[in-house]
């Protein structure tokens, strides 16, 4: 699906490369989306073909990075929550951005956060129950009383895009009771109330995340959000969806939530992605499985495996970089990654953030090799990477990185030969088509230079290669029965080309 949709909404011919186009310290105060739209053009011509945006939608301030949604249908239209912007900018400069990324051949998804509500207007009274943090199922008290923030009239807006106000009937719990103060888990009390039963079994149920949690087997609530998908589609121009959180979600929601939009937006091969932050492919093939239509995940195992990989140095057994990953297993579904700003509760791959789970700094231009020169998995960059970390614990670009982006763009095609016979030391050719050459791929863990003896073809006999890096010095002659000797140094990599090939932009 990542293939049919980048062909049908960016029109570009080449390899696709997504871009996570933001990380958590980055510029807000409303200036976010006049920036990237400046960087539009260079990001197209090194070959990015689609940008993940963070959550357009009001949160509950107008500095949060929006992860805490407030209102789904203003994308800093309205005076609400301290102001009419988002932490990234206005409506206008929104509908700007995603309009000039489209005109450059980079298509738009948008992150969708639909698990849970915050900055609530108004506190209203209802019974609930308090529920064992580590077993959601277990109850710990009678239904009682409590004063919860659940009411959403959205003063701002009005009934602008939609009418539909919030009360605690569309939401399952919350984490707070205003009466007296006290934090826990409050499953809210009720008919056809309860915990959502197609989610994560982590803590015996792991539908509550945060915040209101939303109903989503309330209908009222689901036609609302369904709308808005719908809505936000068509008001923006985007192309598809990064969902937030979707192990706290019922599966059955997200599916009727894509199938309806896909119907209904006039976008049927609009573009799904869902994070599903799990180190676990069963947990995700499982999930998958039961979608029931094209839906893609984020390969967390694989980020795992790239973090096992830097960490370890040369201990770690390249050659066993795939298994029991989801690129491996279900490619056409893996979105691959090496770095990311997951929003977890603070939980984040991200440096500087807790818990991260961040790849070591020389290991990452090696993950962007496995991730971008290879056929299969959708590659994604992290903004991070690319332009560096901002934030009390700043963090360089990773170097080289757009040399790769482009790499994919130019060279990563054709049939895929590997050379995959040294635990330190891995290659893999990449033999090309009539449009775009190929190129001859070395990566190194070990301490010492690394060289792989690769076939490239006879009918390469005689071409002089060169490391388009520029970490390797010197030049490659293919020999005339095709062959020749790459090399790269040591916890480094080399892509080579035909120095005089075709070079397509």
């Amino acid at each position: 699906m990542s293939k049919e949709a980048n062909a049908a909404y960016s029109h570009k011919d080449h390899n696709y490369t997504l871009l996570q186009a933001f990380e958590w310290y980055v510029d807000g105060k409303g200036v976010h989306w006049k920036k990237l739209e400046q960087q539009v053009p260079r990001l197209s011509e090194i070959g990015i073909t689609a940008m993940w945006l963070p959550p357009p939608t009001k949160a509950s301030g107008t500095d949060s990075v929006g992860y805490d949604t407030y209102d789904l249908y203003d994308l800093g239209e309205f005076d609400q929550k301290g102001g009419t912007r988002t932490n990234w900018g206005t409506k206008e400069e929104l509908l700007r951005l995603i309009r000039v990324g489209n005109e450059h051949g980079v298509v738009t998804y948008l992150d969708a956060v639909l698990n849970h509500k915050f900055g609530a207007d108004h506190i209203e009274k209802f019974k609930a129950v308090e529920v064992d943090p580590n077993d959601r199922t277990k109850t710990t008290s009678d239904p009682y009383d409590i004063e919860g923030w659940t009411g959403f009239d959205f003063p701002g807006r009005g009934d602008k895009y939609s009418s539909f106000k919030w009360t605690f009937d569309h939401f399952t719990g919350v984490d707070y009771n205003a009466e007296g103060g006290k934090k826990g888990i409050f499953k809210i009390a009720g008919d056809n109330k309860g915990w959502a039963l197609g989610v994560d079994t982590e803590n015996a149920n792991y539908d509550y995340l945060m915040g209101a949690d939303i109903d989503h087997a309330h209908p009222d609530a689901a036609t609302d959000i369904k709308n808005w998908g719908s809505w936000v589609i068509a008001e923006t121009g985007a192309s598809g969806f990064r969902f937030d959180a979707i192990k706290h979600i019922d599966e059955g929601f997200i599916a009727d939530f894509v199938e309806h939009v896909r119907k209904t937006s006039g976008k049927e091969k609009m573009f799904c992605v869902g994070e599903f932050w799990k180190d676990s492919l069963e947990s995700l093939s499982t999930y998958l499985t039961k979608f029931g239509q094209q839906f893609s995940v984020f390969d967390t195992p694989l980020h795992y495996k790239f973090k096992e990989a830097g960490d370890a140095g040369n201990s770690f057994d390249l050659r066993s970089i795939w298994d029991g990953t989801l690129v491996q297993k279900r490619p056409l579904d893996a979105i691959t990654m090496t770095s990311a700003f997951v929003f977890r509760c603070s939980l984040s791959t991200q440096v500087g953030q807790s818990l991260e789970s961040s790849v070591a700094p020389w290991f990452k231009p090696l993950a962007y090799a496995l991730i971008l020169l290879r056929v299969d998995g959708y590659p994604c960059v992290f903004y991070g990477d690319l332009y560096g970390c901002a934030g009390q614990n700043p963090q360089p670009a990773v170097d080289s990185l757009d040399k790769l982006i482009s790499a994919r763009k130019l060279y990563a095609y054709g049939e895929t030969r590997d050379y995959w016979d040294h635990q330190n030391c891995v290659g893999w050719i990449r033999t090309g088509d009539e449009t775009y050459d190929g190129c001859a791929v070395v990566l190194c863990n070990g301490d010492a230079d690394g060289h792989k003896h690769m076939e490239v073809g006879k009918d390469h006999a005689g071409e002089k290669w060169m490391d388009i890096l520029g970490w390797y010095e010197g030049e490659v002659t293919i020999g005339e029965d095709g062959w020749a000797d790459f090399s790269c140094h040591a916890r480094s990599l080399s892509v080579w080309i035909n120095k005089d090939g075709k070079k397509t932009a």
